[in-house]
């Protein structure tokens, strides 16, 4: 009779917990990947999103927000293709070279020595120059460009020290995998190959490539000061990491969400522009100060920058867009 009358109010508060449980389950679900941990500027970025999408939605429906961090689903170019299908993956910041395999003109946005200084870089990001690439990336890959973070300022991360152009002649390094990366690099002398950002420290370990490049975050976060302690000051770019929206997740969605999305996406980026780049040098500074790297001062610099010139231009007219670069360029008179 206990044991009747135990499974009777077991069963009852089952039922209970389900019927609240299906009574709470939001109207709305979205899922956002990182691949970092929730101290780094990009998932930061995403949080400040989600805070935001809160704050400016004003009408009845309920809207839950469920982060994957540290690489759970994959790297960045599996979450752009997620996002691309409409599927796992809603939102997350992704490099625009990882886009480059749906849009060529994605890699346009943050090619080496694009931009003059963060001035520059931020007028640009801050208005409208590069609607022509978000509606390239949209047509061609259904994933919506809502918001530019970054602000990272990229250096060589390599295993002896550098200074000059000769110094780096022919130096085996790895970079991403759009295809001006590796003219660029050429350009600069060096000899570039396209290896997973997952398998770089490993690389350079095992003597595969004896380079890299990132910004202070990305070494910090992924320890590549262990094999690669010299970091030349080559301050050859400055990221542009959008926060993107699977379009096919958007176009689901009523219209006050949608505008809650789009200026959610677009403060969210200007907030995570402003914490990556004012992080930068404090982070490159601590490494210094604990003794796990050493900054080199490049000497040759300029001589970079005339490298790149003619590389970048020339890439714009291969795209059909040497009018964009004119625009761009333009922002910083």
């Amino acid at each position: 009779m206990k044991s009747r009358l135990f499974r009777v109010v077991f069963i009852a508060l089952f039922s209970s917990v389900m019927t609240i449980s299906a009574a709470q389950a939001a109207d709305f679900t979205f899922h956002g990947a990182s691949q970092f941990d929730e101290d780094h500027a990009f998932t930061r970025l995403m949080r400040k999103f989600e805070e935001l999408v809160q704050l400016y939605y004003t009408g009845d429906k309920s809207i839950e927000f469920v982060m994957h961090l540290n690489s759970e689903l994959g790297l960045e170019k599996d979450y752009f293709a997620y996002m691309a299908q409409g599927v796992s993956v809603d939102y997350a910041v992704a490099s625009p070279s990882h886009m480059s395999t749906f849009s060529k003109m994605a890699s346009l946005m943050d090619p080496p020595m694009l931009y003059k200084n963060h001035i520059h870089w931020s007028k640009v990001l801050g208005g409208d120059a590069l609607a022509p690439i978000e509606e390239d990336i949209l047509k061609r890959a259904d994933v919506r460009l809502i918001g530019y973070g970054g602000g990272g300022t990229r250096m060589l991360i390599v295993n002896k020290p550098v200074q000059t152009m000769e110094d780096v002649k022919d130096l085996p390094i790895r970079v991403m995998g759009a295809p001006i990366q590796t003219k660029m690099f050429k350009a600069f002398g060096m000899a570039p190959t396209v290896i997973a950002y997952a398998e770089v420290y490993n690389a350079i370990q095992t003597g595969v490539i004896d380079a890299a490049e990132n910004e202070a975050a990305g070494i910090q976060q992924m320890k590549f000061y262990e094999v690669g302690p010299n970091i030349a000051l080559t301050a050859h770019a400055i990221t542009v990491r959008p926060l993107c929206f699977s379009n096919k997740s958007f176009k689901k969605l009523p219209e006050d969400l949608q505008a809650a999305i789009l200026q959610a996406g677009k403060d969210a980026g200007a907030y995570g522009r402003i914490l990556e780049s004012s992080e930068d040098l404090s982070k490159m500074a601590q490494m210094e100060a604990e003794g796990k790297l050493k900054t080199v001062y490049f000497k040759d610099r300029d001589k970079l920058v005339e490298a790149a010139g003619p590389v970048i231009k020339a890439y714009f007219e291969e795209q059909g867009v040497p009018e964009l670069y004119d625009r761009i360029q333009a922002v910083a008179k």
